[in-house]
C-alpha cells in the first residue's frame, strides 16, 4: 500500500485507515474513493488484522464530495480532472456540471459511474472484518456513506452528521438511513436535510456511542481492542450473520434506486439552477444559500 489520500497502518490486531486530506475536509475524490476500496481489501486479506478503524485527520471526518474546484470552474470548462487518477473516469457529479440542459442526458452513464462509488463505499460493509468508524467534527453529505457503510459508528458529542444535499442536488446512494434509523426518522432527516449532533445520533441509534471530544480516541481504542480479542473466524461469522438480515430486507435494491435518483437530482430544473449558481458565485456560496433558510450554515456539500 502506498496511498496518497490516506494513511494505512496495522498493529495489535487492528487495521487503521485514516483519511488524510485535512486541507480539503477529507473531501471525496475519485482517487480517495478508489484508495478506500484498496485499503479495505488490503486489511481484509491481512490475517493479523481482526478489526478495522476508519477515521479522518484534521478538523472533521469527511465533508462529502470535493466539488469546489469543479463546480466553480463550470463556466470556464475546468471540471476538476486533476482530481481523477490516471485512467479513471471523472466523478459523475463533475460530469453533470458539464452537461448542457438542452441536450440529452444518459442516466445509465451516470449510474455506471456512481455505482462504482457505491461499490467502493460498500467495501466497508462487505469486508469480512468489523469496521469501526470514528467521527469527529463533521460527517456530512457523501461522508455519511463511509460512516454508515461501516459496522459501528462512534462519534463525538459535538460532531455534526447529516445529508444536506437532500434539499437539492443529491440522494444518498448507499441508502442506509432507513436501515439504521427506521422509516420515520429517516424521512424526518431526508425531508429536511437537517443534521444531528453526535449526541443526538447516538440517542436515535444512528451511532452506537457518543463521547465528549476529548474522550473519543480512548473510547474507540477500547472498543476496537475488545473486538480484537475475539477469534477472527467468530467475528467474520457474526458480521455475515447480521448482514444477511439487511440483504433480505432489500438493501441492494434500495441502493440501486438511491443511486439512480442521485443522478436525477443533478438533472432537475432545481439541480441545474444550483450548479449554475455554483458556477457564478462559487460552490460554498451556493451551498450557503441552500442551507441558510434551514438555519444550517455549514459550508460542506
Amino acid at each position: 500500500m502506498n496511498p496518497k489520500t490516506m494513511i494505512v497502518e496495522t498493529g495489535e490486531g487492528i487495521g487503521r485507515i485514516t483519511l488524510d486530506r485535512p486541507e480539503r475536509g477529507n473531501g471525496l475524490t475519485p482517487e480517495l474513493i478508489g484508495e478506500i476500496a484498496d485499503a479495505v481489501e488490503y486489511l481484509d486479506l491481512d490475517p493479523a488484522v481482526r478489526v478495522i478503524v476508519l477515521s479522518g485527520n484534521g478538523s472533521g471526518f469527511c465533508g462529502g464530495y470535493d466539488l469546489v474546484a469543479s463546480a466553480e470552474g463550470m463556466l470556464d470548462g475546468d471540471f476538476g480532472s486533476e482530481d481523477a487518477p490516471e485512467g479513471s473516469p471523472l466523478d459523475p457529479r463533475v460530469q453533470a456540471a458539464n452537461h448542457d440542459p438542452s441536450g440529452t442526458w444518459d442516466p445509465m452513464v451516470d449510474y455506471a459511474g456512481m455505482s462504482r462509488n457505491v461499490r467502493a463505499f460498500m467495501s466497508l460493509f462487505h469486508c469480512t472484518k468489523p469496521v469501526v468508524c470514528k467521527v469527529h467534527g463533521f460527517c456530512v453529505a457523501g461522508g455519511t456513506d463511509l460512516a454508515l457503510c461501516s459496522d459501528l459508528l462512534v462519534i463525538s458529542d459535538d460532531a455534526k452528521i447529516g445529508y444536506p444535499p437532500a434539499r437539492v442536488w443529491g440522494s444518498p446512494t448507499t441508502s442506509l438511513w432507513a436501515y439504521r434509523l427506521g422509516a420515520q426518522r429517516a424521512k424526518r432527516l431526508l425531508f429536511t436535510g437537517d443534521s444531528l449532533s453526535g449526541r443526538e445520533a447516538a440517542e436515535v441509534g444512528l451511532a452506537i456511542e457518543s463521547h465528549p471530544a476529548e474522550d473519543l480516541d480512548a473510547a474507540v481504542e477500547d472498543l476496537a481492542g475488545r473486538i480484537a480479542m475475539v477469534p477472527l473466524n467468530q467475528l467474520q461469522m457474526m458480521k455475515l450473520l447480521v448482514n444477511q438480515s439487511l440483504y433480505a430486507q432489500g438493501l441492494h435494491q434500495t441502493q440501486l434506486i438511491g443511486t439512480v435518483f442521485d443522478g436525477i437530482t443533478r438533472h432537475t430544473p432545481e439541480g441545474y439552477a444550483f450548479q449554475q449558481r455554483a458556477a457564478e458565485a462559487g460552490f460554498k456560496q451556493a451551498v450557503r444559500e441552500r442551507d441558510e433558510p434551514f438555519g444550517d450554515f455549514g459550508l460542506k456539500g
